[in-house]
C-alpha cells in the first residue's frame, strides 16, 4: 500500500499517454509526477515507459505490470465500493457511454430524470459509434445497438431496436421513392463508418425474400458520427439507416419519412453493457434499473412509428397532412 498512489499515477500515464496530463489528473505537477514514477521504477527494478519528448510508450515489462496493477485498483474500488453499500448510498460519479445520436437525442433527458430521483449522482458521458473498450476507458454503464461479442462483458437486453430506410420529404418530392433495393442504385445514400469498416451493405427482408444493396462509397456521403448522418439526412442529401430510437422525433414532426416500408430491416437490439468481474456500485444499479424501466416504457410507442405499407408510412410521415392529403392517403 505504501506506492499505491504510486501505481495510479502509473496506470493513468498509460491509460493517457501522457506522464503529465495523468499527474495534472492526479494533483501533481510534471516535475512530482516525474519523481514518482521514478521511484515506481526504481523499486520494481524495471523500466515501465519508452519516454521521448514526443510520446510515452510501454515497455514489455511495463504492459505486464499494467495488467496486474489494473486489476489490484479496480479490485480496491469494488472492496470501498461494497463497504459503502451498506448504506445503500446512491450517490458519486457513474461513467457512462452512449452512441451519439441516441445520447444526444434521448439519453440525456433521461440522466436528467435520475438525477432528479437521485440528486447525490453524477455522470461522465461518453459518446461515440464505436465500440468502446470498458476496462480501458473505465466505464461502468454501456448503452450499445447489436449484441456483442466480448465475454468478459455482460449484455443486458433493454429493448428491440427497429431500423428503418429514411429520407426527408424534400428529397423524396425532388427524386422520387424507391419501391425495393435494387431502385437504390438511382437514389444518394448516406453510411456510417466505424473502425471495422463502413456499414454500405444493407440488407433487407420482405416476407421470404431478402435483398441485398451494397453502397458504393466512392459516391456516398460517409460519417462516423450518427448524428452527422441524420443531419445530412434531415437536409434532404439522401437516404441513410437509422435507429427508431434516433429519428422518432423526426418521423412525428415529418421531418423524415420511411422508405421502403414493406422492407424491413435488420433488428438490433438495445443492450447495456457492464464489466463482469467487476462488482456494481449502487449508483450504477440504481441507473441500470432506472433504464430498464424507461426503455420498456418508450419502446411500444416507437415500434408503432414503424408501418408495414406504404400507405402507413405515408401517414407517420406527415401527421399535420390536410384533410385532402390525408384522403389520398388512405385511398379516397
Amino acid at each position: 500500500m505504501d506506492n499505491l498512489g504510486d501505481v495510479r499515477l502509473f496506470v493513468e500515464a498509460a491509460r493517457l499517454g501522457s506522464l503529465s496530463a495523468a499527474g495534472r489528473k492526479l494533483g501533481l505537477t510534471p516535475a512530482a509526477a516525474s519523481a514518482r514514477l521514478a521511484r515506481l521504477e526504481a523499486e520494481l527494478h524495471a523500466r515501465l515507459f519508452e519516454r521521448t519528448t514526443r510520446q510515452l510508450r510501454l515497455t514489455d515489462e511495463g504492459r505486464s505490470y499494467l495488467t496486474c496493477s489494473e486489476h489490484a485498483l479496480r479490485s480496491l474500488d469494488d472492496a470501498k465500493a461494497a463497504l459503502q453499500e451498506g448504506q445503500n448510498a446512491v450517490r458519486g460519479k457513474v461513467r457512462i457511454s452512449a452512441t451519439s445520436d441516441f445520447g444526444r437525442n434521448l439519453l440525456m433527458t433521461w440522466l436528467d430524470e435520475f438525477r432528479a430521483r437521485y440528486p447525490e449522482v453524477r455522470f461522465a458521458l461518453t459518446l461515440t459509434d464505436s465500440i468502446s473498450n470498458l476496462v480501458q476507458e473505465d466505464i461502468d454503464l454501456a448503452i450499445r445497438f447489436g449484441t456483442p461479442t466480448d465475454g468478459s462483458l455482460i449484455a443486458r437486453r433493454l429493448a428491440p431496436n427497429p431500423r428503418v430506410l429514411c429520407a426527408a420529404p424534400k428529397y423524396i418530392a425532388q427524386r422520387g421513392e424507391p419501391r425495393e433495393p435494387a431502385d437504390l442504385a438511382r437514389f444518394d445514400c448516406i453510411v456510417i463508418g466505424s473502425p471495422a469498416g463502413s456499414v454500405n451493405e444493407w440488407r433487407f427482408t420482405r416476407d421470404n425474400e431478402s435483398q441485398t444493396y451494397v453502397v458504393p462509397l466512392e459516391d456516398a456521403l460517409e460519417s462516423s458520427d450518427g448524428e452527422a448522418v441524420r443531419q445530412w439526412t434531415l437536409c434532404g442529401y439522401g437516404l441513410s439507416v437509422k435507429s427508431i430510437w434516433d429519428v422518432a422525433d423526426d418521423l412525428r414532426a415529418g421531418r423524415l419519412q420511411i422508405v421502403m416500408p414493406q422492407w424491413r430491416y435488420a433488428d438490433a437490439p438495445v443492450h447495456a453493457l457492464y464489466h463482469r468481474n467487476r462488482y456494481l456500485a449502487p449508483r450504477v444499479r440504481a441507473l441500470l434499473d432506472f433504464l430498464t424501466e424507461r426503455f420498456a416504457q418508450t419502446s411500444d410507442e416507437l415500434n408503432a412509428l414503424v408501418p408495414c405499407d406504404a400507405d402507413a408510412a405515408q401517414r407517420v410521415a406527415t401527421p399535420a397532412a390536410s384533410p385532402a392529403r390525408r384522403r389520398k392517403a388512405v385511398g379516397a
